[in-house]
């Protein structure tokens, strides 16, 4: 399902304050990342606030663009882009570099209301229209590394999609940058500032090995059973009753040393819902 918008602007956002010009190496696990933008996207539902972002500062857009200004100081490489190296020994690899040059943000009206959107599966559709689009073909050093979309929805919700270059930010690192976002654009401070050193990944050199680790694990072969038939999208929506359940049949014990009795062990709403993904898997 594509979505219909209405673009109303786009621009280029840089850093508030002067940033470090400088390159960043990236580890080999970061290299083996494909040229290509990891999708994000939130639904916030209406505010009491009639029109979502006219004359209220429910997702003021405003707001928001100064707030990525201020956050992007800190979280600097996401202002930056890709090159490749011209030194001699590693001409070709490819590194961030930090010319603050700045992150793509877009914002747009739809005629979509947050109920067309279902069960809200993940499918390029879905994405298409609700992150901004950008042209590969120019090369690497040639779009943003960021990339932010503030859509607001005909029932007066509002889209927040972002794409991020997973060789710049993984995961953990992209929800670190969001939650500093939100908090600066609420007038808060940085909570926790992020580490820019990837060299802790670096390899030993020169190479070493460790005798009395063994690292290496045997990949298992693929069974030939297995089914090849083409990958479907499905949603699955778990409720806090779902929850509850899987946490009751979730049980163990553990020893106590003080009395050396038995007490129950409860395992977190995380472990229990990976542990179901990863049985029915």
């Amino acid at each position: 399902m594509a979505v219909n918008v209405s673009m109303r602007e786009s621009t280029v956002v840089r850093p508030a304050a002067a940033t470090p010009r400088q390159s960043l190496w990236l580890s080999n696990m970061d290299l083996v990342q494909r040229t290509t933008h990891t999708p994000l996207v939130y639904f916030y539902k209406p505010s009491d606030i009639a029109g979502a972002g006219k004359g209220n500062n429910f997702f003021d857009m405003r707001v928001l663009k100064d707030a990525l200004s201020k956050a992007l100081v800190p979280f600097y490489p996401l202002a930056g882009r890709l090159r490749q190296k011209k030194d001699k020994g590693e001409n070709g690899r490819i590194e961030i570099d930090c010319n603050a040059e700045g992150a793509l943000f877009a914002v747009a009206d739809s005629s979509f209301c947050i109920d067309d959107f279902g069960d809200f599966a993940p499918t390029p559709e879905f994405e298409r229209g609700l992150i901004p689009t950008v042209d590969y073909s120019d090369g690497i050093s040639s779009f943003p590394l960021l990339l932010v979309q503030i859509t607001y929805l005909k029932c007066g919700g509002v889209a927040l999609g972002l794409g991020v270059d997973h060789r710049v930010s993984d995961g953990l690192s992209t929800l670190h940058f969001i939650n500093t976002w939100s908090d600066m654009a609420r007038g808060l401070e940085v909570a926790i500032r992020p580490s820019m050193d990837r060299t802790i990944l670096r390899a030993r050199d020169p190479p070493r090995s460790l005798s009395d680790y063994n690292h290496h694990i045997a990949y298992p072969p693929r069974n030939k059973h297995e089914s090849t038939a083409a990958t479907t999208v499905t949603s699955f929506r778990f409720t806090r009753e779902h929850i509850n359940v899987l946490k009751a049949m979730s049980t163990m014990t553990i020893a106590d040393d003080d009395d050396m009795t038995t007490l129950p062990f409860k395992f977190t709403t995380f472990e229990v819902f990976a542990g179901h993904v990863w049985r029915c898997a």
